[in-house]
């Protein structure tokens, strides 16, 4: 438990160390789990692998993370996206054993990095990170999700799908009258309740396959892929290169992350548990999953945007969430059950997921006081929202640096390059100033004449 004189967030309904009841952690702890579930299985789903396993591998790895940064953050570890094109390739090539090297090769550069920053400190983040970097970077992170929920939402095999629309409406109006007219636990699980409500509407409309889930055995072990065990181990260089270089990418993301995380719970993470250990949870997580057959791990925008919506941030409701996860892995008929979730029941909800997490970022330009009259502040944001946004990628041979890593790289340069005002407002404020001598000037000359 947190000592009694440790800072407590009280716009917080549960804040970090505050520990539910029974019956309300249950309910908190599955609408997590629904909530990072489509995306965590999505992954593994479209490069060929296991979604239990990926699913086992994020319950483990959120309890990894968790123990790591001593329970002082509130962050879920699901399958990242962002390794999805050489995981394809490796597919068809070295298979699983050649991604297991490439992803444990991820966790190692994280625990690496974790390191050097225990030994050189953080401090440089505040200087690099100002507000004005923060706040539009945050807002990329919800806002370049809208477009992957606006296709799960009306989409069906690549065509527009009215009924999907109509799903991912009702989906989203349910979860914003649970957050609004509801109090008590109704009105604190509104995620969960809209997702089981959406779910509902999508068996009524005939899109689920229920013979899918009556068919499928109740428990089932997932089929791990473990090295030395179910495949002879051997060092692929080919693959570790194509694979770990990307962790670099995934680290601005992370960081990314943890701003959104010190927003919600009026914390600075970057400097207690700190940033070595925040890195260290998601290098472990990743390590972890390349033992057991899973993707690459890294911290989740669908359970931040939870987060922010129902002002609960207690890691015990994240604890419950990955315990759920790991469970699930084993419980094959709700294993298929969730992976029977609809789309438009996915991209419903994060309308309002990752809309929230986008609403954070201008929250922390308005309570830092942003001056956005100034250019520079106005050319920082403009640059970075467009380019995160808009996903303007850099492609460097088989290196891609995302929208989001790339904007972030801008915005911390022009950061530190720029001046704190140009050349045209530093020649008005001169005017100004010398239109002010001279009134005082005046002012002086026609006391003197007044006295004479």
């Amino acid at each position: 438990m947190a000592d009694k004189n440790e800072f407590h967030d009280d716009r917080a309904i549960l804040d970090i160390h505050d520990m539910p009841k029974f019956f309300p952690w249950v309910g908190l702890s599955l609408q997590h789990m629904f909530s990072m579930f489509g995306s965590t299985v999505i992954v593994p789903l479209l490069v060929g692998l296991s979604p239990s396993i990926a699913l086992f591998a994020s319950g483990v790895g959120t309890l990894l993370h968790i123990m790591i940064t001593q329970r002082k953050i509130p962050a879920y570890m699901g399958s990242s996206f962002a390794f999805i094109t050489p995981m394809l390739a490796l597919m068809k090539t070295t298979g699983y054993p050649g991604i297991a090297q490439g992803v444990i090769g991820v966790g190692i550069v994280y625990m690496i990095v974790a390191a050097i920053i225990w030994a050189v400190g953080s401090d440089w983040v505040d200087h690099i990170l100002p507000p004005i970097v923060v706040g539009p970077i945050v807002m990329v992170i919800g806002l370049s999700l809208a477009g992957s929920a606006a296709q799960d939402a009306m989409m069906k095999n690549g065509k527009y799908s009215l009924l999907y629309f109509v799903i991912a409406l009702a989906t989203l109006f349910l979860a914003i009258i649970f957050n609004m007219l509801f109090k008590g636990f109704i009105g604190l699980i509104p995620v969960l309740l809209a997702i089981v409500c959406g779910y509902l509407i999508s068996v009524f409309c005939g899109i689920v396959d229920l013979n899918a889930i009556a068919s499928a055995p109740w428990f089932k072990i997932p089929a791990f892929d473990i090295p030395g065990i179910d495949y002879k181990f051997h060092i692929d260089w080919a693959a570790i290169l194509a694979i770990t270089p990307i962790a670099f990418v995934t680290m601005t993301e992370h960081m990314g992350h943890i701003m959104v995380l010190d927003e919600l719970t009026g914390r600075d993470f970057f400097k207690d548990p700190g940033l070595n250990r925040t890195l260290a949870g998601d290098g472990a997580a990743s390590l972890f999953a390349g033992l057991v057959g899973a993707p690459a791990m890294t911290s989740y925008g669908e359970n931040i945007g939870v987060m922010a919506i129902t002002k609960i941030h207690s890691v015990y409701v994240l604890m419950g969430a990955a315990m759920f996860a790991i469970l699930f892995a084993f419980v094959n008929k709700l294993n298929v059950l969730i992976m029977q979730m609809p789309m438009p029941v996915i991209g419903g909800i994060s309308f309002l997921l990752f809309g929230t997490i986008a609403t954070a970022g201008i929250q922390v330009m308005v309570e830092n006081k942003v001056d956005m009259g100034l250019k520079r502040n106005l050319m920082i944001a403009s640059t970075v929202m467009v380019i995160g946004v808009g996903n303007a990628y850099l492609q460097l041979g088989k290196f891609q640096f995302t929208g989001l890593a790339f904007a972030t790289i801008i915005g911390i340069v022009l950061n530190l390059v720029l001046p704190q005002k140009a050349a045209s407002e530093r020649e008005h404020e001169q005017q100004l100033a010398d239109k002010a001598a001279e009134e005082e000037k005046q002012r002086l000359l026609h006391q003197r004449h007044l006295h004479k």
